[in-house]
């Protein structure tokens, strides 16, 4: 099904052809199309809300699509984004496609023939584009984690629970013992999906008492015998080990999804509601064992889903090089 609410920018300083543009996405039922005659006020509105694709005419005066692909890539590396531009053109040179590619265009359509190509090619950007910002944001989340690293110490100072580099070495036992007693393990990461927003409206202080509490309601949620790690500013990961591969489900840590989730926590700023996402990454030990990076890859991407859908998703490690 296409993303009716897929953001969309066209550029044309022609307005007759901007018009039939904005109506055939309109008539195909999208809902955030928005037109501009030329290429800087393009630039102003893609600043203030990032589009994911861009239907840009070649040829326009002051900046032409291939100075305008210019900038917004500049913009799009500044914001960890990526906007699939579609050029309009009346060239079918092989020499001009080839620089337009090498310029950073993504596609083409041809003005004689625009309202058969536009829609199915707007289905393929919505694709490519939503490919490439998941994945930019699945590599934002590992940069994230990996500047969280301590060197040598595996208490987090401000919550008291251990660090990432316990943490992993916590799951590379508990892998290795899953391989040899059988079983499955569970890596469960829990992201706080409104953190940002909240350290916008709330000082460190606040923020600090918020982490706190978070660390304290997860503890009291997780089985004694399961391990609990803060990894990232965030971010926090289960770590359970079940005899029983059938007992390793999302069922089993349920209440930890609702009780952060349903339950707001006291700070000196009033209660405060988190948006918890979550992701229970699973290793059965009779498919072979994972590796630390496939299984912390396996819930990175999969906390990214959680974060889109809302809901706590379940996921599984490629099975490469041994733990």
């Amino acid at each position: 099904m296409p993303n009716l609410d897929l953001p969309i920018l066209v550029v044309d300083d022609a307005k007759f052809s901007s018009m039939v543009v904005g109506r055939t996405l309109r008539n195909a039922g999208y809902r955030d199309v928005r037109i501009v005659n030329n290429a800087p006020e393009a630039l102003e509105l893609i600043e203030q809300r990032p589009v994911s694709v861009l239907i840009a005419d070649w040829l326009m005066p002051e900046m032409d699509g291939l100075e305008l692909t210019d900038q917004v890539r500049q913009q799009d590396e500044q914001n960890n984004h990526y906007t699939y531009v579609i050029l309009l053109t009346a060239r079918e040179s092989v020499a001009a496609l080839s620089e337009a590619f090498d310029r950073g265009v993504d596609d083409f359509i041809y003005k004689s023939d625009m309202t058969k190509q536009l829609i199915p090619r707007i289905f393929a950007a919505n694709r490519m584009a939503d490919r490439q910002n998941t994945l930019l944001r699945a590599n934002a989340l590992l940069i994230e984690n990996n500047r969280d690293l301590e060197a040598t110490n595996i208490i987090d100072l401000e919550t008291g629970l251990c660090n990432n580099k316990y943490g992993r070495e916590r799951l590379g036992k508990m892998l290795r013992h899953a391989e040899s007693r059988g079983g499955s393990s569970a890596y469960v990461l829990c992201g706080i999906r409104n953190w940002q927003e909240l350290k916008r409206k709330h000082p460190p202080t606040v923020m600090s008492e918020l982490a706190i509490g978070i660390a304290r309601r997860l503890s009291t949620l997780i089985r004694p015998i399961d391990s609990l790690c803060r990894i990232g500013d965030n971010q926090y990961a289960i770590m359970a080990y079940f005899p029983n591969s059938d007992h390793c489900s999302t069922t089993a840590f349920r209440r930890v999804f609702d009780g952060i989730n349903h339950k707001a926590l006291k700070t000196t700023a009033g209660y405060i509601s988190v948006e918890a996402g979550m992701v229970l990454c699973r290793a059965d030990a009779q498919n072979g064992t994972p590796s630390l990076r496939n299984m912390e890859q396996a819930a990175v991407q999969g906390l990214v889903d959680a974060y889109e859908t809302r809901r706590f998703t379940e996921t599984s490690p490629d099975i490469g090089e041994k733990a």
